[in-house]
């Protein structure tokens, strides 16, 4: 299960629009306010899906409803390839959501289910951690091809059509999956079951302190990262055409050597990263001890990152993204296993789903505000115009620092 673990992790990654989805954006016209609000649609689509989707999982079986994620994937990206108009965009992104939602939780659920029934669960953040790099090493992978693609039609669009193929040969991966790892799914449908094993999770997620918290850094964290990380593409684009190099091509080829280098470089540094996840949190003296190291370390490279993008200085704030990027493949394996410590078993892909939702809210609010911040910053035209991602950047970090800073006895 390790190799079908990990190859869904590859298959999943291929998503060859994804370092240029920001720059495609640009290119049919659209604003940053208009890309934050395509964003915010997207996030509040998944959210209406998630926690359901993660109870239908639970309940009448995860296989089922990771297949349906990956058929909704496809029709996203069909939609995005022939899309003409802004309701278009719209129209894949409810494709996209459906997707996000129906996978999110429930692979990994999955995952815990198989390590139980091995009797290796000590072992998760370590293998969780190994099969997440499968899926970085995915994307690396991915940006080889993408960058050709790119490179070879200079346009934007195919990448879409391109990325249909690895997930249909997701689908066939999962025919291969067993039966236990479905959890312990009900055989007849009943609407009554869902509501209450919906209640069930909510009730535990929000009354029990320890995960109401990790609900709270979620939000923070990913939330944060969801909204700025691509960005990345507009700053990787301007350095590019900024360079007095590759002057024999034009700009959408030059900007697609520059994207994929950088990329690539990242994707690989993220699979090692979340590959010794667990070895960060063995030398910090547990998962707890490694999580407020990385919200250190975070708010470090957020206040820097604001002047460095005011002062236009794009090569050294490069370097601060790709910082952000690794982070959070440390991150993801730890908080994803302190989430586990404190879910019941029966409910564990609820309670990740409940997880996705809490960060697509945030991402939610947070994406248009940003988009609008960068389109005000470029508008007033002091200092550059990406400066708002590390100010909002360390504002949020720095409220769960506080969040979290331990109250005095008494």
């Amino acid at each position: 299960m390790l190799l079908r673990f990990s190859l869904y992790g590859f298959l999943k990654n291929q998503r060859y629009f994804e370092p240029f989805i920001i720059l495609f954006l640009l290119e049919k016209g659209l604003s940053f306010t208009q890309i934050g609000l395509l964003v915010a649609f997207r996030e509040l689509c998944i959210n209406v899906f998630e926690v359901p989707s993660g109870a239908l999982a639970d309940l009448y079986g995860r296989r089922r409803c990771m297949m349906i994620s990956f058929a909704a994937y496809i029709l996203a990206f069909a939609i995005f390839g022939f899309s003409q108009a802004y309701w278009h965009l719209l129209a894949a992104m409810l494709a996209y959501a459906v997707g996000e939602a129906f996978r999110t939780g429930t692979h990994k659920a999955m995952i815990f289910t198989w390590l139980r029934l091995e009797g290796r669960l000590d072992e998760k953040t370590r293998f969780y951690g190994y099969t997440r790099s499968w899926s970085k090493l995915g994307s690396a992978f991915s940006i080889i091809l993408a960058s050709a693609f790119v490179m070879l039609t200079s346009d934007y669009t195919t990448v879409f059509f391109l990325s249909i193929i690895p997930y249909a040969l997701g689908l066939i991966n999962f025919m291969g999956y067993p039966r236990e790892l479905d959890g312990a799914p009900t055989t007849a449908f009943r609407v009554i079951n869902l509501f209450i094993h919906l209640w069930q999770s909510l009730r535990n997620a929000l009354t029990l302190k320890p995960l109401r918290l990790l609900m709270a850094e979620s939000m923070a964290f990913e939330g944060m990262f969801a909204a700025c990380q691509d960005y990345l593409q507009p700053v990787l684009k301007a350095t590019a055409l900024s360079l007095p190099v590759l002057l024999f091509l034009d700009d959408t080829r030059r900007s697609a050597v520059v994207v994929g280098a950088v990329y690539f470089v990242l994707h690989l540094l993220s699979a090692l990263a979340s590959r010794r996840s667990y070895r960060l949190a063995q030398l910090a003296g547990g998962e707890e001890q490694g999580a407020r190291l990385l919200w250190r370390v975070v708010l470090g490279i957020y206040l820097v990152l604001g002047p460095l993008l005011f002062l236009d200085w794009y090569p050294l704030a490069i370097a601060g993204f790709v910082g952000l990027f690794v982070l959070q493949n440390y991150w993801r394996p730890i908080q994803i296993s302190r989430f586990d410590s404190h879910s019941d078993e029966g409910q564990a892909a609820t309670v990740l789903s409940i997880e996705s939702q809490a960060k697509a809210l945030s991402t939610m609010l947070l994406a248009p505000l940003l988009g609008f911040a960068v389109d005000r910053a470029a508008a007033l035209g002091t200092g550059g115009s990406f400066w708002p991602v590390g100010v909002m950047g360390a504002a949020v970090t720095l409220g769960i620092l506080l969040l979290r800073r331990p109250r005095p006895a008494g």
